[in-house]
């Protein structure tokens, strides 16, 4: 089933001058024709498990003034520390496949000048005789930078030179305060219509922006700062046998998710358990049917039923198909080189199994 030396070579050949760029940048389009003695190579996949697990995290940032919070603005419950809190929001499981590269083949299509294979670029078979595009794996979203704590640039935009200067943190907490009842009075006076020059329309609504704008920047040196947003982490996990509740991570409260080994987290278990495993394909009367020659292989998965469990409830609980547990089998070459009646062959990318097998446009 496996020619090394075949493979090799065809490969090479294959890299040199069978390969042509398709509409989309994730797939190649090989074709069978005489400078490549019609052979193709592809390896059929390895199933991994895409886990994605979303986590929101709230920083809290402590104001320089907390401590005259109540003393000057009567607000009993200021952020005092900066700390953070994390918590779980959801988990998701996606099974995608990677090519094993134990696992290559070369299927000779002699006679079938014109028969093509769509693959990914890392080699995963997509499709015969048929245009076919790669299923896109959502990516890992960019981690955003923590907010800072508040900078001197942010006091010279909201404090009077009176505060900046001043050495006593008292009193620049009182200057503050002072700030912040002003803001309180011009807003009322523009609201009510009682400012002694009042703008119409755009102009009172920009005023009416830039005052709360202050305020907020002022009322944080007292109360400090909340903001909270969401982090994804991603992470990949090829079955390779049955395992049962196995520590695949940890959350922690206060740091997020954190490894399997560390103790400061609670654990997250995944746990595999096989529920079918793949079987050769028979015939009318029952019995194995033989492997064409030449064979254009294809994957008979089995079945496992994978858990995620957390806190004592499940987060994951399904089925999915996976490419190991089942067996590598083919269809017979003549199927895709027929110039009356060719057909056509999509496979699952995640399993390397049969997605779909028709006839297709006769070849030229």
């Amino acid at each position: 089933m496996r020619h090394k030396s075949l493979i090799q070579s065809a490969v090479a050949l294959l890299m040199l001058c069978g390969v042509t760029a398709a509409s989309a940048q994730q797939t190649q389009k090989f074709t069978a024709a005489k400078h490549n003695e019609y052979g193709l190579v592809y390896s059929l996949p390895t199933t991994h498990f895409r886990i994605e697990v979303e986590m929101e995290k709230t920083v809290y940032k402590a104001g320089p003034y907390y401590q005259y919070a109540q003393r000057y603005l009567s607000v009993n419950n200021p952020v005092t520390e900066d700390s953070q809190l994390w918590k779980l929001k959801s988990v998701s499981i996606t099974p995608y496949g990677v090519p094993d590269e134990e696992n290559r083949y070369l299927i000779q299509l002699k006679g079938g000048n014109g028969v093509f294979l769509m693959m990914t670029e890392d080699g995963l078979p997509l499709s015969i005789n048929r245009e076919a595009v790669e299923e896109n794996i959502p990516k890992r979203p960019a981690k955003k930078k923590d907010e800072t704590s508040l900078t001197a640039e942010d006091l010279v935009m909201v404090l009077p030179g009176e505060l900046l200067v001043s050495e006593s943190t008292a009193k620049r907490a009182q200057i503050a305060a002072q700030e912040i009842y002003k803001i309180r009075e011009s807003r009322t006076a523009f609201a009510t219509g009682e400012a002694d020059q009042m703008p119409d329309g755009e102009a009172l609504k920009l005023i009416m922006s830039q005052l709360d704008e202050q305020e907020r920047a002022l009322m944080a040196l007292f109360c400090g700062r909340e903001r909270t947003e969401t982090i994804t982490k991603v992470f990949d996990y090829c079955p390779t046998e049955e395992v049962d509740r196995e520590v695949l991570f940890r959350i922690s409260k206060y740091d997020g998710v954190v490894k399997s080994d560390n103790l400061g987290g609670d654990p997250v278990y995944i746990s595999v358990a096989i529920t079918q495993q793949g079987e050769l394909p028979v015939d009318e009367k029952g019995e194995v049917k033989k492997l064409p020659k030449n064979a254009v292989m294809y994957n008979i998965p089995g079945k496992a039923r994978v858990t995620l469990r957390y806190g004592g409830k499940n987060l994951v609980d399904k089925e999915m198909d996976v490419s190991q547990f089942g067996i590598d089998f083919g269809l017979d070459p003549s199927l895709f080189t027929n110039k009356k009646s060719p057909s056509y062959l999509l496979f699952y990318p995640e399993t390397g199994a049969i997605k779909e097998i028709g006839t297709a446009t006769p070849l030229q």
